[in-house]
């Protein structure tokens, strides 16, 4: 009896409620348990790249391309041979046409451009030929007086003959800048009288020059190229009339 009170004793002694174990408040708290749903997975990551590379494929593709694999679908989805070369054939003929379209429109704007260009470089340089024009056309006055001054003073001591050699130095050197330029003179003595590049002031019965022929210049005219910058002043001969005798004169008074 006694061995048996004295195991009981040591039993009860080595036996620990477990709510008597005091709890520990430092421990860390156990994380929230994440669910299936919440948590992204690789397999729907890859399933949007895949998806969103398809559609930017898709638009980028050209319509005729799929429009070409359109039709080699629906030729392999036939069970016909001869169906699917004929809707390939279809196929070939409308891209065909379509191209053929794309080349005219590709032609006819090539010609447009063309047009575009070539009249806008004719309108700049008519441009240009008219304000150098119009310039050089309020210098020839300029001109008119050196040359009347060369022809009309007559120098005669050694100062008024370096005076006459100053200016028509200068007027040397005006002429020279309008012929670079392209400013040429008119010659029109001894020629036929042209409205074009003439103006006749003046008319002069004679018989050494024939009727309409200019006989003298009366203020020089000058051209730019092809175009006229100023008409020249010029007289312009006329035949002579018949010069009556007296005999004729008495004898058709006496008829009278």
């Amino acid at each position: 009896m006694d061995e048996d009170k004295q195991f009981e004793q040591e039993t009860t002694k080595t036996t620990v409620d477990p709510e008597d174990i005091p709890v520990d408040s430092t421990a860390d708290t156990v994380p929230e348990a994440v669910t299936v749903e919440d948590a992204p997975t690789e397999e729907s990551t890859v399933s949007e790249a895949e998806s969103t590379g398809e559609s930017t494929e898709d638009e980028a593709m050209d319509p005729m391309v799929v429009e070409a694999e359109a039709a080699a679908a629906a030729a392999q989805a036939t069970e016909s041979p001869e169906a699917a070369i004929a809707m390939l054939k279809a196929t070939a003929e409308a891209a065909q046409s379509q191209l053929e379209d794309l080349n005219q429109q590709y032609t006819r704007l090539v010609a447009d451009f063309d047009n575009y260009r070539k009249r806008t470089q004719k309108e700049k340089a008519d441009l240009e030929e008219q304000a150098k024009c119009t310039t050089l056309k309020e210098l020839l006055p300029v001109v008119d007086n050196f040359e009347r001054a060369r022809t009309q003073i007559k120098p005669q001591t050694d100062g008024e003959i370096n005076i006459h050699k100053s200016y028509q130095s200068v007027y040397k050197q005006m002429v020279d800048c309008l012929k670079r330029l392209g400013v040429a003179p008119m010659r029109p003595e001894g020629e036929e009288f042209d409205p074009n590049l003439h103006d006749a002031v003046m008319r002069e019965a004679t018989d050494a020059y024939p009727d309409g022929t200019v006989t003298e210049e009366l203020m020089r005219g000058y051209t730019l190229g092809e175009r006229v910058l100023r008409h020249a002043m010029v007289k312009v001969a006329t035949a002579p009339e018949p010069v009556v005798s007296s005999g004729e004169s008495d004898t058709e008074a006496s008829d009278s």
